[in-house]
């Protein structure tokens, strides 16, 4: 085994420190008595219990869950589709146009997106809400997901649903037979990278979002820009919290399946 030289680990350390030491030390400042974020004054949790009081942010917060829930899901259904028709369709009319418009938003500024969008809610006579915020999310998000689903089309071996096909399935049953759960874990990849990136997203939404209807993302840059208060502090740690533990999770569902996946073929063999 390659031992790690001493300019390995301390490139390794400084880019670690550089990654995640700030976020330690917001999650220490979030337990700090005083109002003042950079003056400790010893330990306490009690602004946990002033954001938990705060109706403003916690409003956003339940605004930006259910656009991340819906916008992700449906952004899962169109990309996944999307992608099933770029990869197994063939060569169809307008194909190289109809790729080069599924892909433009992975390129695309988020401003300009964001400018494009709001004219078009303005041309139709669409009010700002709830509702255009997911559609904007759903546009974006869209793109990313069927990436990720095209890659996994890609290596899929398109014999196992032409043997089903062969078998009497009719497409759509063998699409939802055997394709749709061969490719489900990019499905479900798909579903959490659409869903991070709307709870993340802040440009998009700024232009797509009405006066009712504020992001969490949002309300977080509104609050910062007139100083950072501990409230802030202790939101961003429990979702650093939350995300650890959905990393975590995953990680311990991935390697799971993996170890019962490798038993299983020991054993056929």
């Amino acid at each position: 085994m390659r031992r790690l030289s001493w300019f390995n680990a301390t490139s390794l350390t400084l880019g670690f420190a550089f990654l995640y030491l700030p976020m330690v030390i917001l999650v220490v400042y979030s337990f700090n008595e005083s109002r003042l974020v950079t003056v400790w004054a010893g330990f306490s949790t009690k602004w946990y219990g002033e954001l938990l009081r705060n109706e403003a942010f916690l409003d956003a917060a339940w605004v930006t869950l259910r656009v991340a829930v819906v916008s992700s899901t449906l952004a899962t259904i169109l990309g996944t589709a999307a992608a099933y028709v770029l990869i197994r369709a063939g060569r169809f009319p307008g194909r190289t146009l109809f790729s080069g418009m599924m892909y433009a938003p992975l390129v695309m500024p988020d401003v300009i997106l964001g400018l494009s969008l709001l004219l078009l809610f303005i041309a139709i006579g669409l009010d700002r809400g709830m509702v255009t915020i997911i559609l904007a999310h759903t546009t974006f998000c869209m793109a990313y997901v069927a990436v990720v689903v095209s890659s996994r089309l890609a290596t899929f071996d398109q014999s196992l649903e032409e043997a089903a096909l062969d078998l009497g399935c009719s497409p759509w049953d063998a699409f939802r037979s055997v394709t749709l759960p061969i490719i489900a874990p990019a499905v479900v990849s798909g579903w959490l990278l659409g869903f991070t990136l709307s709870l993340d997203d802040l440009v998009i939404a700024s232009f797509a979002s009405g006066p009712s209807s504020t992001t969490l993302p949002i309300k977080i840059f509104s609050a910062v820009r007139l100083g950072v208060s501990p409230e802030i502090n202790a939101l961003s740690s429990i979702l650093i919290g939350m995300v650890t533990i959905g990393v975590i999770t995953f990680s311990i569902s991935s390697k799971r399946s993996i170890t019962r996946r490798q038993r299983e073929e020991n054993q056929a063999n």
